[in-house]
């Protein structure tokens, strides 16, 4: 389980403060998977990576039971003078996790070839996402957070990415943001919609896309 408790966070932008987190004290259901939806802005990126430990509230605090994925696909952390397989190795060791094992499945489902044993700082963003996604995959989360995850790769490599991420939701639960709701549909039970600071859960997702399309259409537009 996830417990937010009176947190918090501003941003200073172009002089004026954004909220993107306003006293949110709230529980997430171990085990489920929750979609996480906003308008562009509204701050869910930031919420994740304030639940992955990668971002400090202003206020507040977060109580995790189990153990919690970075954000999914996201290539950000990776040193880039190591290799694809030496930040594999790295990230294993962190984790506690058999590196040989891992080396063999993200290099068989990264499928980037002789560029696995090359500089990550010579891969495309591409080839990034698809290394911290096989990684992501790699390695057994109680909950995995997870940012579009349709943007990971092409047409064939996104499908299937989608199926394993969807064979691990049958024993973990997940924080899901995507702009797809048909996605949001097959990948979640319950949602969540984040607007102004303010984060309202909803225990059926249907009526939190409803909630987010109300918010969604443009002013004036009845929801």
């Amino acid at each position: 389980m996830i417990r937010l408790r009176h947190l918090s966070k501003t941003y200073l932008v172009r002089g004026q403060r954004k909220c993107v987190a306003d006293n949110i004290s709230i529980d997430l259901p171990a085990g489920r998977s929750i979609a996480l939806l906003g308008r562009n802005g509204a701050g869910k990126s930031s919420l994740l990576r304030m639940l992955a430990g990668t971002m400090d509230p202003d206020s507040g605090s977060i109580l995790i039971s189990g153990s919690v994925s970075w954000p999914v696909g996201f290539a950000g952390s990776f040193s880039p003078d190591l290799t694809g397989a030496q930040n594999t190795l790295f990230i294993a060791r962190v984790y506690g996790v058999e590196t040989a094992a891992l080396l063999e499945s993200v290099e068989r489902f990264a499928e980037l070839g002789g560029h696995f044993n090359l500089p990550v700082r010579t891969y495309s963003a591409g080839m990034r996402s698809r290394l911290a996604f096989g990684i992501s995959m790699g390695i057994k989360f109680d909950t995995y957070l997870v940012d579009e995850v349709t943007s990971v790769g092409d047409l064939r490599f996104r499908e299937k990415s989608l199926v394993v991420f969807k064979k691990r939701l049958e024993t973990s639960g997940a924080v899901v943001v995507s702009h797809s709701m048909p996605l949001i549909r097959k990948l979640c039970q319950h949602g969540m919609v984040l607007e102004n600071g303010k984060l309202t859960y909803y225990d059926a997702v249907g009526d939190a896309i409803a909630r987010h399309e109300g918010h969604s259409k443009p002013h004036g537009q009845a929801a």
